[in-house]
């Protein structure tokens, strides 16, 4: 009896040593089939706010990735560059930089700072050259957008007429939504437009495109020159420039096309 109960032992002894050995290399092949999501950092243009990106947020969680969305300050593309280089930087790990509008001006600036910043996707987004700024790419749209300005101590703020706002930048979004975009809208510094860029990270890092057909907030004929001229991925849907909250599907789909993609 003594002798069974040893080689039970004995056995059972055997079998936990060999789990300990083998447990290391489990622990690998499970860390090379679920490798980390990126962190997807969501910068918003003019006239908007981190809010607009709610129903991108929400399924890009769902399908498993960090999210980050900035509260860009829209004081100039100098500063608000700075702005976003810090909030980067505190930031572990890969990220998808991702810009609406203005937004896109800012990432292209800021997506050189951090060597983590793996992708870059443009959602309907300004992409200046060196040199160049936005107000110069805006002005290639054939239809102005109905501006109010207002003084303010830092320089002159501009937003966009309350009264044209769903036509300008969400005429596919239900009219009391637009309503509810056009109060919460954030005014931008006039540096915003006249700041002129001064880094082309599309250079270094893939980006991916959103082009927007119905938008008459950014011509998508400029949008195409822009996106071609940046050898971007190129995408096209049928929406208006608040296309995050009219067709957030598609907005998510290129985001996460990026992130799959990007190395």
């Amino acid at each position: 009896m003594r002798n069974r109960v040893l080689r039970r032992v004995a056995l059972a002894v055997g079998a936990l040593a060999l789990i300990g050995a083998t447990a290391p290399s489990v622990a690998l092949a499970a860390g090379e089939t679920s490798a980390r999501k990126p962190t997807v950092v969501l910068v918003h243009g003019a006239w908007a706010d981190s809010s607009s990106w709610s129903p991108v947020m929400e399924r890009l969680r769902k399908d498993g990735y960090p999210v980050r969305a900035i509260a860009n300050p829209l004081r100039g593309l100098t500063s608000d560059t700075a702005y976003v280089n810090s909030y980067l930087a505190a930031i572990d790990g890969p990220m998808v930089l991702v810009g609406h509008s203005y937004g896109g001006a800012v990432i292209t600036n800021s997506g050189v700072s951090d060597p983590d910043v793996k992708a870059l996707v443009y959602i309907a987004g300004f992409i200046p050259a060196k040199g160049e700024t936005v107000g110069e790419l805006a002005a290639k749209s054939p239809t102005p957008i109905p501006l109010v300005s207002t003084e303010v101590p830092d320089g002159t703020e501009v937003s966009i007429d309350p009264d044209h706002f769903r036509d300008a930048f969400a005429g596919d979004v239900d009219k009391t939504t637009a309503a509810d975009l056009a109060a919460a809208q954030r005014p931008a510094n006039t540096r915003a437009v006249t700041d002129a860029g001064v880094e082309e990270a599309y250079r270094t890092v893939p980006a991916w495109s959103l082009i927007t057909r119905q938008d008459h907030a950014i011509a998508p004929d400029v949008q195409r020159f822009m996106s071609k001229r940046a050898g971007a991925h190129i995408e096209e849907v049928s929406a208006s420039h608040a296309v995050m909250v009219s067709r957030p599907d598609a907005v998510t789909r290129v985001i996460e096309d990026a992130a799959r993609n990007a190395r």
